[in-house]
């Protein structure tokens, strides 16, 4: 069956850096978009970044724009995101999700991860 796994969250303080990892397996993704989405305390589920798999188009959402990156390797099948800059409002639950599909937000996903927390000590 598919799996997406997170890793690399963690606390931070404010200005620093952490790079997350999503492991995808059960199926080929060269057809999908890769998106990273972020769930704060209270919060929906919002959009931060994407990927598509084949052509490595990217996009991102205008809060993390300069700082985030998205990026993938597709040997190792796995999806990441360089956060750079970070601060103490990037506090979240991060979540890797796939989805055959370039509409951007969480519906349309067809795959989730179950998370990994990330928090920006001011």
């Amino acid at each position: 069956q598919v799996q997406l796994v997170e890793s690399g969250g963690g606390l931070v303080q404010a200005g620093g850096s952490l790079r997350l990892s999503c492991a995808a397996s059960g199926r080929t993704f060269s057809r999908y978009t890769m998106g990273w989405f972020r769930q704060a305390p209270g919060k929906e589920r919002e959009f931060v970044a994407a990927i598509i798999w084949n052509s490595g188009t990217t996009y991102y959402a205008d809060s993390v724009k300069g700082r985030f990156t998205i990026s993938r390797d597709n040997a190792k099948n796995t999806v990441y995101l360089q956060m750079n800059s970070l601060k103490p409002e990037d506090t979240a639950v991060y979540y890797c999700a796939a989805g055959n599909t370039r509409i951007l937000v969480p519906r349309s996903m067809d795959y989730w991860g179950k998370g990994t927390l990330v928090t920006v000590s001011s």
